[in-house]
């Protein structure tokens, strides 16, 4: 289950590098989240299981959708119209390393310990590394798009920490999961209406319509589910395992199929951003004690 979530996510990046040559930003993380949000409300009413009523509940889908699903979307898509899909899926790797800084801080239970710190430092150089030297010659768009995809990753992190609550208040982590993207789609209909006029955009192509549907229905519907089943089997720890993976996919169909070809400092990058998160997590230094006994 792990692979195939990496692959759905992986692919997300690979079907954004499709859509993007046809379509605005706004108007594909729209397509994205809505039919992600029919897809969710159908398998809903096929488990029976009732959306909760409770005070506060919705706004509190409205702030995850923000912060997991329209923000960090936006950013992905629109830096994907000027870098390769397989970098993004690196820089999306970031995010258990802000995850760590921003528990840090608005957690009582998720407190920084030095293997996390080192963790972090470590691949905060391997994002060094990947930006390389377009952080020397200004702002460009390459640097821009870059620096969304992180900016994506930021957002993540906040929506991990936002999303505890869920649990405390006893909603189901599908319903989470229907409920997000539903106020996610609310939330980005409007801004399709006031800033892409999709009514004047030619009509996408067989292949744009199939990217769209294969992003919203697998890539975010299957992928939310496929989540909550790997979370309740095997945890929190090993879920985050994924994170690595995705930019395994998306390199390889962003090559395959895009014609897209990564330079070896993103590569070198991505390597120390996969020991970060193994500091970050324990199991470098598991590794080392375990030799030393």
């Amino acid at each position: 289950m792990l692979i195939a979530l990496s692959v759905l996510w992986g692919g997300s990046f690979f079907f954004n590098g499709v859509a993007v040559r046809e379509l605005p930003s706004l108007t594909i993380v729209l397509v994205r989240v809505g039919l992600a949000a029919v897809t969710l409300w159908a398998v809903l009413t096929l488990l029976n299981i009732r959306m909760p009523r409770m005070k506060g509940l919705w706004p509190a889908f409205f702030g995850m959708g923000l912060l997991n699903n329209a923000i960090p979307f936006t950013l992905f898509v629109w830096g994907q119209h000027h870098i390769a899909s397989g970098l993004a899926a690196i820089l999306n790797a970031t995010t258990p390393l802000f995850t760590v800084l921003v528990a840090h801080f608005l957690t009582r239970d998720e407190k920084m310990s030095v293997g996390k710190i080192a963790g972090v430092a470590l691949g905060i150089l391997g994002v060094i590394l990947m930006l390389g030297a377009e952080l020397l010659s200004g702002l460009g768009t390459g640097l821009l798009a870059q620096l969304a995809c992180l900016a994506a990753a930021i957002s993540y992190a906040f929506a991990g920490v936002f999303g505890r609550r869920f649990k405390r208040m006893g909603v189901p982590p599908l319903a989470t999961a229907t409920g997000q993207v539903t106020a996610s789609s609310l939330v980005m209909l409007p801004l399709v209406l006031a800033v892409d006029h999709p009514w004047t955009l030619a009509p996408p192509s067989s292949g744009t319509w199939a990217a769209l549907f294969a992003i919203g229905v697998a890539s975010t519907a299957l992928a939310y589910i496929l989540y909550f089943r790997i979370l309740a089997a095997a945890g929190a720890t090993n879920l985050a395992l994924v994170t690595f993976l995705i930019p395994i996919s998306a390199i390889l169909l962003g090559s395959l199929f895009l014609g897209e070809s990564l330079a070896a400092r993103h590569f070198f990058g991505m390597g120390m951003i996969g020991l970060g998160l193994a500091l970050i997590d324990g199991r470098l230094s598991a590794l080392f004690r375990a030799r030393a006994i």
